[in-house]
């Protein structure tokens, strides 16, 4: 019999692309989302299966979660507000797309028998970490985004629900995710930018902040190994490449790959708004450890990204 998922932001980048990885490998899949900021389009295949069904209902509608989860085996949970930028313009946004709603996702689960959870979280939980690569037992210090408080505050309640309830729990702490049907960070920006204007390019900082990447599909693969494979109740990994550029490197494969050659004009600073870490690294060996790697480097999926926004620019004009 074919396992049953449900995953929420499935219209999303990263949710879009494990629901087909799902149905790919004979799942019967269940899809919620609210189209806040999902397409339609990044399901239009899995539209196509028979095994795969979509709910379009919001996380804070306890009831249609609820109803959503019955019979279901694992939840892949990436619904979120991830705009990390604009979380002080929008304070409650973090409290109720990401703290609330897994809630909502946990109540579900435990009134529907559903055993098993994998929660996106973020390297942002460690806020701006003194142990550089930064391990999973790394201590949490002072949290300096909204958007990394309620995810640490979702992992509280996944934690405490694994132990209250016997639930399997995986928490994957990721850094920025790229690839296909990316929409929406710094490469989207200033792809979109150069677009307008491919003379001139505005950098928030100096360009000089330090980050990690991860291309979707090696996200995916991680996931899903981790679940095949970690035995613990309560399963932490961080997600990242086992390197880091600057976002003046990311700029140079961007720029090189349309063919551009702006003149970059920095806001000046170490960082680009409140909540910015200027430098992010994950200790990946826990989930090397377990025999999965990345298969491309951070330029390598930076390029990929960017050329797929080249060739669905579509997305630019739908995300304005």
């Amino acid at each position: 019999m074919a396992r049953k998922a449900l995953v929420t932001g499935a219209a999303g980048f990263i949710g879009s692309t494990m629901v087909d990885r799902l149905l790919d490998d004979g799942w019967q899949v269940t899809g919620y989302d609210n189209f806040s900021t999902g397409f339609r389009e990044f399901l239009a295949a899995a539209l196509r299966n028979p095994r795969f069904r979509l709910i379009e209902g919001d996380l804070l509608d306890e009831g249609k979660i609820g109803a959503a989860l019955e019979g279901i085996d694992t939840v892949f949970h990436f619904a979120a507000n991830a705009d990390v930028r604009y979380g002080l313009e929008h304070p409650r946004r973090d409290l109720e797309q990401n703290t609330i709603a897994t809630f909502n996702v946990l109540e579900g689960m435990r009134v529907h028998g559903v055993k098993t959870i994998a929660f996106s979280s973020t390297g942002s939980v460690y806020g701006e970490a003194a142990l550089i690569p930064t391990p999973e037992d790394a201590a949490f210090p002072i949290q300096t985004s909204l958007y990394g408080a309620s995810k640490v505050a979702g992992e509280g309640l996944i934690e405490a629900y694994a132990e209250g309830f016997n639930i399997r729990a995986f928490i994957f702490r990721f850094v920025s995710i790229l690839g296909e049907r990316y929409t929406h960070g710094h490469v989207f920006d200033f792809c979109r930018n150069l677009l307008r204007d491919p003379t001139q390019l505005q950098v928030l900082g100096n360009g000089r902040q330090r980050k990690s990447y991860l291309y979707v599909q090696d996200c995916v693969d991680a996931i899903l190994h981790a679940l095949a494979n970690a035995k613990d109740k309560v399963n932490v990994f961080n997600l990242g490449a086992n390197e880091y550029v600057e976002v003046n490197d990311s700029i140079a494969v961007i720029t090189a790959r349309l063919g551009v050659d702006p003149k970059l004009v920095y806001a000046g600073g170490d960082r680009g708004w409140v909540g910015d870490n200027p430098f992010i690294f994950l200790d990946t060996r826990k989930i090397r450890g377990l025999g999965c790697s990345p298969k491309l480097t951070i330029r390598d999926g930076v390029a990929k990204t960017v050329d797929w926004l080249m060739e669905n620019r579509w997305v630019f004009e739908s995300r304005a």
